[in-house]
C-alpha cells in the first residue's frame, strides 16, 4: 500500500455539462457515473478553458489559459517547456500513463506522460489551423459541417466506436498490469474517450435505450440565422449551414445519438471501475470533459461558444473517502492541476505565477469561491479572439469584433436576455469589464495569435513538400518481453503475472 494516492483520471469529449445538473440527469441511462457521482464532489458549473478540443486540453493539462500555452487552436503546438500535472507527478515520483486521446500538436505527444498506451484519433500536425487573414473563409476538408447532423443515425462500428473501444481495452490491461505490483511508485493513469464528440452515431443496444426520450427537441429554438449574435453567426457560416437541409427529424436523431453515446461510454466507464474494485486498488477518481455540445441549442451545433452548453462540462471528483458533496460555484477545468498537486502533496510555489487554475480542495471541503473563471477561444469560426469571465452568477463576453453580452445566470440560465446594454446592469457590466481589461491586452492577443497562424502555415506546406515525417505518435508493444519466451523462466513468469496470487 503506498502512502500517496493513485490517481483515475477519466476524460470524454464534447460532453454537454448541462446534463450533469448534480451529476448525471436522472433521465440518462447511466448507472456507473451514478455511482460514481454518489461518491463524488459534484461541480455544477464547471467550464472549459476553451471550447475546443487541443486549446480545452491543453489548459486541463497545464493549467493555464490559450494566451499562456498558445494552443490557439486544433493545430497550434503545445510546447514541450509548459509543465503539465504529469511532469509534477513524475517529479513527485508517480508513474504516469495516458490511453486514448489528448490532441498534443508537434513533436512531443507525451508531455509528461511515461507512458502511452494508443495513438490519438486526430492529427498531430498544423494541417488544421485557422487563418485570420481570410476572415470567412472555411477550410473544406477539415472544418465542422452540418453532415453530422444530417447523417445522425446507428451503427455497430465506426472510427470512433473502434478507437473508444481499444481505449478502454488498454486501460483495464493497464489496471490489471497495476495490480500485479512491479511498479511500487504510486500512479495517474488517464483514460481519454473520444465519444459522445459528432458525428452523432451510436449502437442499436444505447440507441435504443432513447426511444421514448422527452428530451429529443432543443429547449430553445433556432431564432434564424439573423437574429443570432456575431459570433453565432460566424459558427453558422463556419459549419457551412447553407448547404444542409436540417430537419426536426435529424436533429431529434442527433441528440438521440448523442445521449446513447453517453450510455456507450458509461458501459466503458463501469468496465475500467469494475477492474479498478475486483483489483482492490484505491484510488481519487475524476470524471470531466474537454468541453460540451450546444446540441441544436438556438440553431448551434458543436461548440466554439461561450454559451453553457458549449462552455459548461461535468466535472466529478471522488476520493477514497467516498465523502460527496455538491459545489454550485463556477469552477475551471484549469483548476484540475493545483487539486491534483494537493491531493498528491506537491508544492507548486515555484510554478504558481505561470497558473491560472486554483485547488479546488477548499470547495471540496465546503469552503465557498470568490474569484472569476476565465476562458479564451481564438480559434475556427473566430476572426479575432474572444474572452469571458463567469463571476458568481454572470457571465461576461467581450470580444474586439462584437458587442459584449451580459447574462444574469440564475435568472436567466439559457442566456436569452443580454443585459450588457441595460442600464439597470450598468455597474455589473462595467465591473466585469474592468476585471477584463486588467487580465487582458486583445490588442496585443490577437496580434500574438495572428503571428502563430501565419507561421505555422509557412511551416506546414515546407513539411509536406517532400519526405514527410509525421509526428503521430506510435505506441510500442515489446513483443519479445511479453507473455512467455525463451529468455524467462515459465515459473517466474507465471506467478508474477497473477493477480492475486495464493487464491
Amino acid at each position: 500500500m503506498t502512502s500517496k494516492l493513485n490517481i483515475l483520471i477519466l476524460m470524454v469529449d464534447q460532453l454537454n455539462g448541462t446534463l450533469f445538473p448534480d451529476g448525471p440527469a436522472d433521465w440518462l441511462h447511466t448507472p456507473n457515473l451514478r455511482r460514481l457521482a454518489a461518491r463524488s464532489t459534484r461541480f455544477a458549473n464547471a467550464y472549459t478553458a476553451s471550447p475546443l478540443c487541443a486549446p480545452g486540453r491543453a489548459s486541463f493539462m497545464s493549467g493555464q489559459l490559450p494566451s499562456r500555452t498558445r494552443v490557439y487552436d486544433n493545430a497550434a503546438e503545445f510546447a514541450s517547456d509548459i509543465p503539465c500535472f504529469t511532469h509534477h507527478l513524475r517529479r513527485a515520483g508517480y508513474h504516469t500513463c495516458l490511453s486514448g486521446k489528448m490532441h498534443f500538436v508537434g513533436p512531443d505527444q507525451l508531455h509528461g506522460f511515461e507512458q502511452r498506451l494508443t495513438t490519438d484519433i486526430y492529427p498531430a500536425d498544423f494541417g488544421w489551423t485557422p487563418d485570420y487573414r481570410k476572415p470567412g473563409e472555411r477550410i473544406d476538408w477539415w472544418y465542422h459541417n452540418m453532415g453530422s447532423v444530417t447523417g445522425a443515425g446507428v451503427a455497430e462500428i465506426t472510427n470512433q466506436m473502434e478507437y473508444d473501444d481499444d481505449v478502454a481495452h488498454h486501460a483495464k490491461a493497464k489496471l490489471y498490469d497495476l495490480a500485479r505490483g512491479h511498479d511500487a511508485r504510486p500512479w495517474c493513469l488517464t483514460v481519454s474517450f473520444t465519444h459522445p464528440h459528432d458525428p452523432y452515431v451510436a449502437r442499436r443496444k444505447y440507441w435504443d435505450l432513447y426511444e421514448d426520450c422527452a428530451h429529443l427537441a432543443p429547449s430553445q429554438p433556432d431564432p434564424g440565422y439573423a437574429a443570432q449574435d456575431p459570433h453565432s453567426k460566424r459558427l453558422f457560416d463556419a459549419n457551412d449551414w447553407r448547404k444542409f437541409d436540417i430537419t426536426p427529424e435529424d436533429v431529434a436523431r442527433s441528440r438521440r445519438a448523442y445521449f446513447a453515446n453517453i450510455s456507450y461510454l458509461d458501459d466503458k466507464i463501469g468496465e475500467i471501475l469494475d477492474v479498478l474494485d475486483t483489483t482492490r486498488q484505491e484510488a481519487v477518481i475524476v470524471f470531466v470533459s474537454d468541453h460540451g455540445d450546444m446540441l441544436g441549442e438556438r440553431g448551434l451545433w458543436f461548440k466554439m461558444s461561450f454559451y453553457e452548453g458549449s462552455a459548461r462540462v461535468p466535472l466529478m471528483i471522488a476520493t477514497p473517502d467516498g465523502a460527496g458533496r455538491f459545489v454550485a460555484d463556477p469552477v475551471s477545468t484549469m483548476d484540475l492541476l493545483p487539486t491534483l498537486a494537493d491531493l498528491a502533496g506537491i508544492d507548486l510555489s515555484e510554478i504558481a505565477p505561470w497558473t491560472d487554475g486554483e485547488t479546488l480542495l477548499p470547495l471540496m471541503q465546503g469552503s465557498p469561491r470568490t474569484s472569476p473563471v476565465a476562458m479564451e477561444y481564438a480559434a475556427e469560426g473566430s476572426i479575432t479572439p474572444l474572452i469571458c469571465l463567469r463571476a458568481g452568477r454572470w457571465k461576461y463576453t467581450a470580444c474586439r469584433a462584437d458587442p459584449e453580452q451580459l447574462f444574469d445566470l440564475d435568472a436567466d440560465p439559457q442566456e436569452r436576455v443580454n443585459l450588457a446594454t441595460d442600464p439597470a446592469h450598468a455597474a455589473t457590466l462595467e465591473d466585469l469589464r474592468a476585471q477584463a481589461q486588467a487580465r487582458w491586452d486583445l490588442d496585443r492577443f490577437d496580434a500574438e495569435v495572428r503571428q502563430s497562424q501565419a507561421r505555422r502555415w509557412v511551416v506546414y506546406e515546407a513539411l509536406r513538400n517532400g519526405a514527410y515525417f509525421p509526428w503521430d505518435f506510435q505506441p510500442l508493444q515489446q513483443a519479445s518481453e511479453r507473455y512467455m519466451r525463451n529468455h524467462m523462466d515459465l515459473n517466474v513468469v507465471e506467478e508474477n503475472q497473477r493477480f492475486p496470487r495464493g487464491e
